[in-house]
Order: structure tokens, then sequence, then C-alpha cells
């Protein structure tokens, strides 16, 4: 490490371990109940049996290993002869056709076929098929399922082929995993693979092995109790106590945040069997002072360096519960990371009639103005409606702060933030709330801003020193309905963009979305961004490197998507988002 610059620190890093998972997790995805069958539990164990087997077989079994070697030599001396290549080709295709009408014939018999136009086309090319001797309809069923599985474990291209018309014509082939059930099974089986981890420490070791020594990693642990997919193996204590041991190991390189769950702070509350996880009382200034509880232990006496929440988890980011916690943090000065991306992970529970309607955002019906309607029926779409980053203007801006705060039932929340009606501003409010939006809005949203020349909100971040005015229309007053309007119109990467530009303490890390390529071009574009006149902040000042380890390890290691950072950046804009902001944002 260059001794003249600041340490490199990876802003976004998870360590926690298949224990902490809960089990039912498949839930929403999988059909009929089976989520109770095939749950973490089961995939954890079949993956460390896997990997002792493997071993087992590698290490133990030399003639195994041979075999694989000779197959190897095999398909390396067949790809090298062009006419021998061209010949396992035709042989392959020929396998593949005699599979794909065997299967046909056998679906048909249990299930409808689709539309009949492509089944007269299918029948014409069976004909033309069998009349020039390519289709052989004479074989055993034995010879036909000794070539299915050659076609599943040798014949790639005509595997793919087969599936691909048979899901043309049989709807029942819709059942299979679409692009978000696949992404959840990635999800799942890569638990799956650390699952031979069999404690934090070990993978935290992992991590660091990837980057220069001195490097500084936040480690986000994650509290999946209360969102309606069962228990984890491991309490939530017991995974934090893991990292307050590794804490004092690497008090400067281990950064880890303490994830905060309004639903824990009231549970625990009632429960006389355990400490209280959050318990305070209001100063002679206002202040937050912590009293004795989990939280106080985790910041004030092992050192943690800030909060982590995941509303997708089934809360929004400004519940009663929480602005406490947030008075505290902007008190001392501590950040908070929240997931801001679509994700696989989001409530499994019974959704709440209460959540039909948001709390705070209105729009306009006719020439009244109604409550927000939230329209969205599964639990898979509906968290989004949590994740939303709009959301934080309820806490960064003012006026609608006042307003969650004038509705509070616990009358010592009017008290910290001196509240007096809601025409009056607050003595007391969360501006300088220091918040980092964990992977930027996501790759999606990206594509969604670049795509979206028409939208005005977006158009705002080009052509205004601060971006999205939320707080005005064009008549210089507050609206709801405009606000109604980016909610669901304007894409995210355009809202948080805005808030960092107009919050000197709001923060954006990549983790995750820089897996992708196409993100590039825009985020060296962002950090480019030439300072308008009039604008307070820069906005390369509020990104953060982060990666999301190990969750993005289904598209790329560590070393690969450090080394893509620093191919597709300047050094420049590498030490700014990777070295200066990250230690303005953790001490």
């Amino acid at each position: 490490m260059d001794p003249e610059k600041l340490p490199l620190t990876n802003c976004h890093t998870h360590i926690f371990k298949a224990d902490h998972v809960p089990p039912w997790l498949s839930k929403s995805y999988l059909p009929f109940g089976t989520a109770y069958l095939i749950n973490t539990a089961v995939i954890v164990g079949l993956f460390r049996a896997w990997y002792k087997l493997r071993d087992y077989f590698v290490h133990k079994i030399s003639w195994l290993e041979r075999a694989r070697r000779i197959y190897a030599q095999i398909v390396l001396g067949i790809s090298q002869n062009t006419i021998i290549k061209i010949v396992f080709y035709i042989v392959g295709l020929w396998i593949s056709l005699q599979v794909l009408f065997f299967l046909f014939d056998l679906l048909a018999q249990y299930f409808p076929v689709g539309d009949s136009t492509e089944k007269s086309w299918l029948q014409v090319s069976r004909d033309w098929l069998t009349n020039n001797g390519i289709l052989v309809e004479t074989l055993t069923k034995t010879t036909y399922w000794i070539l299915v599985v050659v076609v599943l474990l040798f014949v790639k291209s005509g595997r793919n082929l087969i599936l691909f018309l048979l899901k043309r014509f049989f709807k029942f082939f819709a059942l299979l995993p679409g692009k978000e059930t696949t992404k959840f099974i990635s999800r799942y089986v890569l638990v799956g693979r650390f699952a031979f981890y069999k404690n934090q420490r070990d993978i935290f070791g992992r991590l660091t092995k990837q980057y220069p020594q001195g490097s500084r990693f936040i480690v986000l642990p994650m509290d999946m109790e209360f969102m309606g997919a069962g228990l984890p193996r491991e309490s939530y204590a017991q995974q934090m106590n893991e990292l307050v041991s590794i804490k004092q190991d690497h008090p400067s390189v281990f950064l880890p945040f303490v994830f905060v769950d309004p639903r824990r702070i009231t549970a625990q509350k009632l429960n006389n069997l355990q400490k209280d996880f959050f318990s305070y009382r209001i100063g002679p200034n206002k202040e937050i002072l912590l009293q004795d509880c989990d939280m106080r232990d985790y910041l004030e006496k092992y050192g943690f360096n800030g909060f982590k929440i995941y509303p997708a988890l089934g809360y929004y980011p400004f519940d009663e519960h929480l602005l406490p916690v947030w008075k505290y943090a902007v008190d001392h000065d501590l950040p908070i990371i929240t997931h801001c991306i679509r994700g696989t992970i989001f409530y499994r529970g019974k959704k709440k009639s209460e959540w039909n309607m948001h709390p705070v955002f209105k729009e306009k019906v006719g020439n009244d103005e109604m409550p927000m309607l939230l329209k969205e029926r599964k639990n898979r779409e509906f968290s989004i409606n949590f994740t939303h980053p709009l959301n934080y203007l309820c806490l960064l801006k003012e006026p609608l702060l006042r307003i969650v705060v004038g509705n509070a039932k616990d009358p010592r929340i009017k008290e910290m933030f001196g509240f007096t009606d809601f025409e009056t501003p607050l003595l007391n409010n969360l501006n300088d709330l220091k918040i980092c939006f964990g992977h930027y809005g996501g790759e999606d949203e990206w594509l969604k801003y670049l795509e979206a020349d028409r939208d005005t909100f977006s158009r705002a971040l080009i052509s205004k020193p601060n971006g999205i005015d939320f707080m005005r229309n064009s008549n210089g007053q507050f609206s709801h309905d405009k606000l109604a309007q980016m909610w669901k119109s304007t894409d995210w990467y355009s809202i948080i963009s805005s808030l960092i530009l107009q919050h000197p303490n709001v923060y954006a890390d990549i983790s995750y979305t820089l897996h992708d390529a196409g993100i590039w071009p825009l985020l060296s574009d962002t950090l480019d961004r030439p300072k308008l006149e009039g604008e307070t902040r820069n906005l390369a000042e509020g990104i953060l490197y982060g990666t999301d380890f190990y969750v993005v390890r289904n598209h790329k290691s560590e070393k690969q998507l450090f080394a893509e950072l620093k191919f597709n950046l300047s050094t420049k804009n590498v030490d700014i988002i990777a070295r200066d902001n990250p230690m303005r944002f953790v001490k």
C-alpha cells in the first residue's frame, strides 16, 4: 500500500453464515408449500455433503482422477481436429432430433399442445426428416432414454434447442424458473457454497486476502428473524458476538455495523428474559443518550462503526421506532447503509392491509388529495415500496419529517425533534443524516436513466446544480402530486444522485451493481461530472467503492471486480471512491 495514500476501503461486504439465514427463504418462489421441504438446512446439508464426497473422490480414488484426465484429453483432441469436430456436431444434432420428437410425443400424452400453427409446422418438419431417413421412429424406449441422458450430459447446444422448442409447445414449461427465480436460486446456491465455513472469521480471512494489506472493510450483518421465513439456526446475538471477537482482533480494518430492525426493538422490549436491544433517554439538549442495551454495548463498548437497515424485509426507513436511532446517529456522526436495489431477499410473511396506502405520500384523485395507493399484491413486487429511495425524503426533508414526527404515538419522538404543530418547523431535524444508498439503486435503474430521455425529472440532473427539486413544483409550491409522479416513473439513479447533491452527508455505494459491465460508462461520466454554477457539492464526493462480498460472487470474484475498477476508472477516481470518500463516511 502506498504510504502517502489513505487506506483502501470496501464499503459493503458480508460475512454472515448459512446458519444466519432463515429456513424457508424460498417462500414466494417455490409452489405448493415445497419451500418447507427445500429449505436452507437442506441446501446447506447437501453442499456440505457434496464437498466431503468431492474431497473423498478426488483424493482417495486415484482411478477417477485418471479417468477425468483421459476424458479431458479426448475433448481437447476432438476440438483441435476439424473433421472429427464436424462429425461429432452432426452426430450430436442427429441425437438431439431423436430426443426432441421422443419427448414431444411423451409430453403430448399428458399436457395440451399450444399453438396449432406451430404444431403443424413441427409435423411438416417431422415428415420431412422421416422421409429423408434422418428421423428414426423404430428405436426402443430404452434406447431413447439413453439418448436423452447423452444429450443432457454431453450435447449442450442440443439441450438448449430442445428446451427452447418444448417451452414453445407446452405451457407447463412456463413453470420453469424465470429470471427472478433463477437469481434467487443462484443466491441460495451461493449460501450453500459458503456453508463449509463454520465461522465468520474464516470468511473474513478469505475476503482480506484478496486486497492490499491494510485495506479496511465495512462488514454488514443481517437480521432475518422477522421476515416471515422462519428462524435461523443461530440467533442475531450469536452472529454479533462473532463480530465482536473479530473487531477486538482487527480494530482498525474491521468496521462492523449494527443491523437495526424496528421489530427487534419492540420484541426485545417485550421479552423480559432479554436485555433491551435499544433503550434511551433524552438529554438536556435533546440529544439521545443510550441506556443499558445491546446497542450501547455494540457501539460504545465494542466500537462498532454504524448502522445497517434492509427495509425490503418489511418496514419503512422512517418507522417510528427507528427515529430515535437516527437522531442518535446524527448526534454522534454515525453512518447508515441502507439496501436500495430490487432483490431476492424480502418480507415473506402475510402482507398487512395497512400497507395498501403509503404512510406519508399522497396522490391526486380528481380534485382531492388522497393517500398514495400501493397496488402491488405479491410480496416480491410490494417490497419495492419499502426500498424506494423517495422514502428517505421523509427523513432528510424537514417538512416531510415533520409529518412523520407529528403522527408518532410515542410523545418522546415529538420531544426530541422539538415538534410544535404541523405548520411549525421542527427545532431538530435529520438534514445532516449520514446515509449511504447501498447498490446505488441497481444496474436496472442505471439503464432506465440512460433510456429516459423524455423524463422531465431525470433531465434536471444534467441541467440543474442540485438535480431534482423534490419539494417544489413549477409554481414554487410543495406538491404531493409531483412526488407521486416521481414515485411511479423516475429512475432511482436520478433520485439518489439528486439527494447526494443536496445533502453533504448522503452517499451511494456501487456494490453488486459494479459486476455489470454496462455501468462503467455512466459511472465514469458521473465521477467526471463538471461542477455546475451554484452547485454546493460535486457528485463524485458522494460515491463509495463496495462489492457486496460474498453475495456478488455468483458473478465475479473480488480480485476481478477490483481489477475491473482500476481498468475502467482513472487512478484519481479510484482513489476518490475507494480511499478519500470512505474516510469521510466512516471514521
